[in-house]
């Protein structure tokens, strides 16, 4: 829903109701459903098949399906139903039906975990990057906080702790540190 607004002497226009959200969290929000959006047209006709796949095995319906066609299947070569002849009696047929399409659907599964594994990646590879950005200008904002406050001649307890505050962080040497700490566990 929109509403008018008006601007200082000029025509009225109309843009959208408030949604509560600040205009760079929707701009994020758009840009990430673009960004799918454009991944899923992207993707091959396999992956796509494969999710497909994927996602019908993991539902109900699913569920349902086989639940009909295996309980058919096994009342009828019971022999409890006189009116539809046994086809596989001994039930081998079946039993290689079912490990036939349990070794096909795995396989689908493998597939879609490794295609959400990449995706998962690639989103820690984005977190990282962020948050070294956002370490990165914090230290820069601990550096001029600081020198302002000096400028002022302003003294805190956190001058204490001000100088570790505006050290550069090398991603490198804490990686190096978390690795060094695995192996010494």
């Amino acid at each position: 829903m929109s509403r008018p607004s008006a601007t200082q002497g000029g025509p009225s226009v109309t843009r959208p109701a408030p949604s509560g959200l600040a205009p760079a969290l929707e701009r994020n929000i758009r840009a990430l459903q673009q960004r799918q959006e454009q991944e899923r047209a992207a993707s091959g006709f396999h992956q796509r098949l494969a999710a497909s796949i994927t996602t019908f095995a993991g539902s109900m319906a699913f569920v349902y399906l086989h639940i009909a066609v295996f309980g058919t299947w096994i009342v009828a070569n019971l022999g409890w139903l006189p009116w539809l002849p046994q086809w596989d009696p001994s039930f081998v047929v079946l039993a290689m039906v079912a490990s036939v399409e349990a070794i096909f659907l795995s396989t689908f599964v493998l597939i879609t975990q490794n295609r959400m594994a990449q995706d998962a990646d690639r989103r820690a590879d984005l977190d990282l990057q962020i948050s070294l950005l956002a370490e990165h200008e914090v230290t820069k904002l601990a550096v001029l906080v600081s020198a302002i406050a000096g400028r002022l001649g302003v003294s805190t307890d956190a001058d204490k702790e001000m100088d570790e505050l505006k050290r550069e962080i090398a991603p490198e040497a804490v990686l190096d540190k978390i690795e060094e700490s695995k192996g010494a566990g």
